[in-house]
């Protein structure tokens, strides 16, 4: 079986290079964009089985991509994570009331998010949105 395919959507070069080779460490297969437009198509066009999201990016935040990948059939039932350092009880609660299917904080602790990756892929997708 081959390993999942993780997408990062991060426009921080230095976070998403740390995630990058954390997870290419584990093994797992990663796609990377800078930008949640970029993100989308890549969503749309791959299928990944997770992806790993800031919520603080240029142009379309994580909430707007977030709504778009719930809307759209094709990329409805990927888990999204957040990965962001809004850490304020008010933000996890606003992410967990968006959708998003877990929240990760920065700094990046590499020992959780591995674990976090691993159990959020070991869980069944579910059917989101309409």
């Amino acid at each position: 079986m081959d390993p999942a395919l993780i997408l990062i959507v991060e426009d921080d070069a230095e976070s998403r290079m740390l995630i990058h080779d954390v997870l290419v460490y584990h093994r797992y297969r990663v796609l990377e964009a800078e930008s949640a437009e970029a993100g989308l198509v890549l969503a749309r066009q791959n299928d990944p089985a997770l992806i790993l999201m800031d919520v603080r990016l240029p142009g379309i935040d994580g909430y707007e991509a977030l709504s778009a990948l719930r809307r759209d059939p094709a990329t409805r039932r990927i888990p999204v994570v957040a990965v962001t350092a809004s850490a304020m009880s008010d933000d996890r609660r606003r992410m967990a009331e968006a959708g998003f299917d877990g929240y990760h904080g920065k700094p990046i602790d590499i020992a959780r998010l591995v674990t976090e990756v691993d159990a959020m892929l070991a869980r069944p997708r579910s059917i989101s949105g309409p």
